[in-house]
């Protein structure tokens, strides 16, 4: 299960927010990956902000990407905004990129 969490953060890594030069994993707007017995995923993700007007384009973009790994059976994206998302969540590289470093 480790090996298919690389591979699921890898393809999430290839999904971007339109709007910031920066892919959705290193922003922090995935909170949660469960991998059942199944191999059906569950993300949990926010966005940057709740009035994203790319919201649907971006868990779209977030199930493709994962849907295409072989071995995976099924993907459910569940949005949440539940803590709401703040720059804190961003990793470092995310931070240089963006110059808040």
């Amino acid at each position: 299960m480790i090996e298919l969490e690389k591979k699921i953060i890898i393809a999430l890594k290839t999904v971007y927010d339109p709007e910031i030069p920066v892919n959705i994993y290193d922003l922090g707007l995935i909170y949660e990956i469960l991998i059942d017995d199944n191999k059906v995923v569950t993300i949990t993700m926010t966005l940057t902000a709740p009035n994203c007007p790319m919201a649907d384009e971006l868990v779209d973009d977030v199930y493709s990407s994962v849907k295409a790994i072989d071995g995976i059976s099924n993907v459910i994206v569940k949005l949440t905004f539940e803590p709401m998302w703040d720059k804190s969540m961003m990793t470092e590289e995310a931070l240089l990129e963006l110059g808040f470093m």
